[in-house]
């Protein structure tokens, strides 16, 4: 095993120091990155997608549990999986309920969305403890329309925003890991905002970058574009106001 090299204190504050400029370059320009996710366009949602889950037939406005917007976390779990991926496992392992609670102070909802029928999810879900709410798209074009499903008959082969028919291997489909996000518009309707796939999710994990991945960001008084929620507050990482 090779470790770094041992050094002075001094000589460590130095090359701390000239660390801190690229860690300091690195988080100007992932804030101006936040930003222009912020400026992106929005895409009306028109098909009347149902989830079912623990409470029955619900719609994806019913998914924002009055919220104003809503994150959805793709878990990889098809139709003929016993179980979810690990991978989506040791992710979800690591939310808790205060954080949808901090997430909730935004006007964020949170939900989890698989293909596998409902009777799967609710088993799979008492086996692994999960509280947050998980829903499944079985039957709906959700997963397909939102790239979450990878289905060679239905020609649907892009993973990330570009042509991959390689993720299917000898495969037929396949389920990939995400995030999408969706803002509710009172009297104009839903619209998707943003998705991300692969490495794009792999930082998450704080209620902070799960709000940098929407439309309407932390609702801070420091983030542009500036004129997107009356009113904002400071830089509060308590989530109490």
């Amino acid at each position: 095993m090779t470790l770094p090299d041992v050094a002075s204190r001094d000589d460590w504050l130095a090359a701390r120091r000239k660390l801190l400029v690229l860690e300091k370059e690195l988080t100007r320009h992932q804030s101006a990155v936040n930003a222009e996710r912020r400026r992106l366009p929005m895409v009306r949602v028109k098909k009347n997608y149902v989830f079912e889950g623990p409470d029955g037939q619900r719609s994806l406005r019913d998914l924002f549990t009055g919220s104003r917007q809503l994150v959805v976390k793709h878990v990889m779990f098809g139709p003929g999986w016993d179980s979810p991926c690990p991978g989506c496992q040791a992710d979800v392992d690591e939310m808790t309920e205060v954080q949808l609670q901090h997430l909730r102070s935004r006007d964020t909802a949170f939900v989890l969305v698989s293909l596998a029928p409902y009777q799967k999810i609710a088993r799979a879900r008492e086996h692994l403890g999960w509280s947050m709410p998980w829903y499944s798209s079985f039957g709906t074009d959700f997963n397909y329309d939102f790239w979450a499903t990878l289905d060679r008959q239905r020609g649907q082969l892009e993973h990330n925003f570009r042509p991959d028919p390689g993720m299917l291997g000898a495969e037929e489909t396949t389920e990939v890991s995400g995030v999408s996000c969706f803002i509710d518009e009172p009297g104009d309707g839903i619209f998707h905002t943003y998705s991300t796939f692969a490495r794009g999710t792999e930082f998450l994990g704080n209620s902070y970058t799960f709000l940098d991945l929407t439309v309407l960001g932390r609702q801070e008084d420091w983030e542009e574009p500036r004129d997107r929620v009356p009113p904002v507050r400071g830089g509060d990482p308590t989530f109490t106001t």
